[in-house]
Order: structure tokens, then sequence, then C-alpha cells
């Protein structure tokens, strides 16, 4: 008999955001496997965390395994999951998922049916689960994935201070990932 996987949200970010990859997450019955995830550890410059705790990032410093959710240019909600230890102040950033479950609302949610653009990019995968202010610490429900995944690493994207940390991770031949894969290595 095959030992059930269990998550440990308690190690570091670049830890738990490689782990993260292939574990459904879903909001509500609506979700899928993670495909793409960034790295937001402690004492990372790009972190919304690195200058401490503030009103709007207090739920990064929560329990491993709760949601951290922002506004990102005042347009697009953003999903983290929390890692590391209660004060850390560290979460994984999940950029794309593979929709599976509840695709009448993420239709609905995003306007279109295309499942490539479903929940490919960071404020889509906010959108397609309809995330808000009130998922935050809330826990997240992750569910094992089915089987191996082939998981890359490469440098994180969108961002502009510690761009060049080969914190993102994502599914290899996903057609569900959201940015370049030429710089992507295999992760160990």
């Amino acid at each position: 008999m095959e030992a059930a996987l269990t998550l440990d949200l308690s190690v570091d970010a670049v830890s738990a955001a490689r782990t993260l990859i292939g574990w459904t997450l879903l909001v509500d019955g609506v979700g899928g496997p993670i495909v793409e995830t960034e790295a937001y550890p402690v004492g990372d410059a790009a972190s919304h965390a690195f200058r401490g705790r503030t009103d709007r990032n207090a739920p990064m410093f929560g329990p491993p395994g709760s949601f951290y959710v922002y506004r990102s240019y005042g347009i697009h909600w953003c999903v983290n999951i929390v890692c590391g230890a209660v004060g850390d102040g560290q979460a994984v950033l999940v950029r794309a998922l593979e929709p599976a479950a509840g695709i009448e609302a993420m239709i609905e949610r995003r306007g279109t049916d295309d499942p490539r653009r479903l929940c490919r990019g960071p404020g889509c995968v906010g959108q397609a689960l309809g995330a808000g202010p009130l998922l935050n610490g809330a826990p997240a429900e992750l569910t094992a994935p089915a089987g191996e995944r082939s998981v890359a690493a490469t440098t994180r994207i969108g961002i502009a201070q510690a761009s060049d940390r080969p914190w993102r991770f994502l599914e290899t031949g996903s057609p569900f990932v959201s940015g370049p894969r030429s710089a992507a290595k295999a992760a160990l």
C-alpha cells in the first residue's frame, strides 16, 4: 500500500513553492492542480513582508497553509499560500492552475471559455477562484497530486527587485503555465 502524501508548509517558501506543483487548490469547489508558483521567502526584497508587518501583509505572518490575498495594481486579486513558521512573513504566489473543477464558474468570472486562459497568470487565478479580501487568513484547501509532476525552476517574472532568483517553479510541458519557459531548468 502506498503512503499518503502529506504537505508540510512550515518549510521555507522556496521549498514550499517547488512542492506545491501538482497539488490541487480549491476555493468553494473551484480550482485545479497548481502548475506554476513563485516563492517569496524571508529576507526577499521583492516580498511584501520585506519591510515588516503591516495591515496589508499581516496574513503573510499567519499560520502555514492559510491564504494571503492582495490587490495588484488596484485591479487583480492575487492568491498566495502562507508558509514557514507563524511570524516569518513568507508565502508562495500561485501563478497558474490547470482548470479542473468549477469550470463554469471560472468561465463566467473570466469571460472566456478558452481553458488555457482561465487560470494562466496570478490575476487570472484570483479572478477564476473568485478571490478577494475575505479569503485572507482562511485555510487553503489542498489535495495531493494524483501522480508525479515534472517540475522546472526559472527566474521570477513580473517583478522589479530580486528578479534574478530562480524561485519560480512550473510543471514542465503544462499548457497552462503563464510565462516564458526558456530559462527553466529541472528542479531537484
